[in-house]
Protein backbone atom coordinates (compact mmCIF):
# COMPACT_ATOMS: atom_id res chain seq x y z
CA UNK A 1 0.00 0.00 0.00
CA UNK A 2 1.29 3.91 -0.72
CA UNK A 3 2.79 5.97 1.81
CA UNK A 4 0.78 8.66 0.87
CA UNK A 5 -2.37 6.02 1.61
CA UNK A 6 -1.33 5.31 4.88
CA UNK A 7 -0.50 8.71 5.86
CA UNK A 8 -4.20 9.78 4.21
CA UNK A 9 -6.02 6.95 6.58
CA UNK A 10 -3.57 7.80 9.67
CA UNK A 11 -4.15 11.59 9.61
CA UNK A 12 -8.16 11.16 9.27
CA UNK A 13 -8.26 8.14 11.81
CA UNK A 14 -6.33 10.82 14.34
CA UNK A 15 -9.15 13.40 13.80
CA UNK A 16 -11.21 10.42 14.60
CA UNK A 17 -10.36 9.74 17.63
CA UNK A 18 -9.68 13.24 18.99
CA UNK A 19 -13.52 13.83 18.16
CA UNK A 20 -14.35 10.32 19.97
CA UNK A 21 -12.12 11.11 23.01
CA UNK A 22 -13.91 15.07 22.92
CA UNK A 23 -17.26 13.38 22.42
CA UNK A 24 -16.53 10.33 25.03
CA UNK A 25 -14.55 11.99 27.60
CA UNK A 26 -15.24 15.28 27.35
CA UNK A 27 -18.91 15.13 27.39
CA UNK A 28 -21.01 12.11 27.57
CA UNK A 29 -18.75 10.09 30.61
CA UNK A 30 -16.44 13.16 32.32
CA UNK A 31 -18.59 12.92 35.27
CA UNK A 32 -18.43 9.08 35.44
CA UNK A 33 -14.23 9.23 35.51
CA UNK A 34 -14.53 12.22 37.49
CA UNK A 35 -16.39 9.55 40.33
CA UNK A 36 -13.26 6.92 39.38
CA UNK A 37 -10.59 8.72 40.11
CA UNK A 38 -8.15 7.33 42.58
CA UNK A 39 -6.33 8.77 46.00
CA UNK A 40 -4.16 10.92 43.59
CA UNK A 41 -4.57 14.48 43.71
CA UNK A 42 -3.71 17.39 41.03
CA UNK A 43 -3.83 14.21 38.28
CA UNK A 44 -6.40 16.06 36.21
CA UNK A 45 -5.67 19.25 34.36
CA UNK A 46 -8.62 21.77 34.21
CA UNK A 47 -9.40 21.98 30.45
CA UNK A 48 -7.94 25.43 30.23
CA UNK A 49 -4.25 24.27 31.26
CA UNK A 50 -4.43 21.45 28.79
CA UNK A 51 -1.49 20.98 26.32
CA UNK A 52 -3.42 20.58 22.90
CA UNK A 53 -0.46 20.26 20.81
CA UNK A 54 0.36 16.90 23.02
CA UNK A 55 -3.50 16.03 22.94
CA UNK A 56 -3.42 16.45 18.85
CA UNK A 57 -0.16 14.22 18.97
CA UNK A 58 -1.08 11.17 20.97
CA UNK A 59 -4.10 11.18 18.73
CA UNK A 60 -3.07 11.55 15.29
CA UNK A 61 -0.34 8.79 16.69
CA UNK A 62 -3.31 6.48 17.52
CA UNK A 63 -4.50 7.27 13.71
CA UNK A 64 -1.00 6.26 12.74
CA UNK A 65 -0.24 3.22 14.57
CA UNK A 66 -3.54 1.89 13.59
CA UNK A 67 -2.61 2.78 9.66
CA UNK A 68 0.36 1.69 9.50
CA UNK A 69 -0.46 -2.15 11.18
CA UNK A 70 -3.45 -2.30 8.41
CA UNK A 71 -1.20 -0.75 5.59
CA UNK A 72 1.78 -2.04 5.78
CA UNK A 73 1.45 -5.76 7.38
CA UNK A 74 -2.54 -6.67 7.33
CA UNK A 75 -3.72 -5.50 4.93
CA UNK A 76 -6.85 -4.65 5.98
CA UNK A 77 -8.92 -2.62 3.85
CA UNK A 78 -12.72 -3.17 4.56
CA UNK A 79 -14.49 -1.49 7.57
CA UNK A 80 -16.31 -4.38 9.29
CA UNK A 81 -12.40 -6.01 9.14
CA UNK A 82 -10.92 -2.92 10.45
CA UNK A 83 -13.25 -2.70 12.94
CA UNK A 84 -12.79 -6.13 14.16
CA UNK A 85 -9.14 -5.51 14.02
CA UNK A 86 -9.79 -2.11 15.80
CA UNK A 87 -11.69 -3.27 18.52
CA UNK A 88 -8.65 -6.07 19.53
CA UNK A 89 -5.86 -3.90 19.31
CA UNK A 90 -7.85 -1.20 21.24
CA UNK A 91 -8.23 -3.79 23.89
CA UNK A 92 -5.24 -5.28 24.25
CA UNK A 93 -3.30 -1.65 24.03
CA UNK A 94 -6.04 0.02 26.69
CA UNK A 95 -6.06 -3.02 28.86
CA UNK A 96 -1.93 -3.36 29.13
CA UNK A 97 -1.78 0.86 30.33
CA UNK A 98 -4.65 0.56 32.62
CA UNK A 99 -3.88 -2.41 34.47
CA UNK A 100 -0.04 -1.06 34.18
CA UNK A 101 -1.72 2.47 35.58
CA UNK A 102 -3.89 0.80 38.09
CA UNK A 103 -1.32 -1.80 39.59
CA UNK A 104 1.44 1.07 39.89
CA UNK A 105 -0.68 4.10 40.51
CA UNK A 106 -3.54 6.13 42.81
CA UNK A 107 -5.00 7.39 39.72
CA UNK A 108 -8.06 5.89 38.73
CA UNK A 109 -10.34 2.62 40.39
CA UNK A 110 -10.44 -0.57 39.08
CA UNK A 111 -13.94 0.11 37.84
CA UNK A 112 -12.87 3.16 35.50
CA UNK A 113 -10.04 1.31 34.16
CA UNK A 114 -11.92 -2.03 33.03
CA UNK A 115 -14.39 0.37 31.72
CA UNK A 116 -11.81 2.82 30.13
CA UNK A 117 -10.54 -0.70 28.36
CA UNK A 118 -14.17 -1.42 26.92
CA UNK A 119 -14.28 1.99 26.03
CA UNK A 120 -10.55 2.20 23.96
CA UNK A 121 -12.12 -1.09 22.57
CA UNK A 122 -14.69 0.58 20.99
CA UNK A 123 -13.44 3.92 20.13
CA UNK A 124 -10.14 1.60 18.05
CA UNK A 125 -12.69 -0.75 16.58
CA UNK A 126 -14.59 2.71 14.83
CA UNK A 127 -11.25 4.32 14.26
CA UNK A 128 -9.96 1.23 12.60
CA UNK A 129 -12.98 0.76 10.63
CA UNK A 130 -12.79 4.36 9.51
CA UNK A 131 -8.46 3.73 8.78
CA UNK A 132 -9.45 0.43 6.57
CA UNK A 133 -12.34 2.34 4.61
CA UNK A 134 -9.87 4.75 3.75
CA UNK A 135 -7.05 2.56 2.56
CA UNK A 136 -9.60 0.46 1.02
CA UNK A 137 -10.82 3.04 -1.28
CA UNK A 138 -9.73 3.00 -5.04
CA UNK A 139 -7.45 5.66 -6.32
CA UNK A 140 -9.18 7.66 -9.28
Amino acid sequence: MSTSKILIAGLVGGVVAFLLGFLIYGLALSSFFEQQAGSATGVMKAEADFNWIAMIVGHLSFGFLIAVIYGRWANISTFPTGAKAGAVIGFLFFLTTNMINYGSTNIMTLTGALADTVIGAVMAAIIGGVVALILGRESK
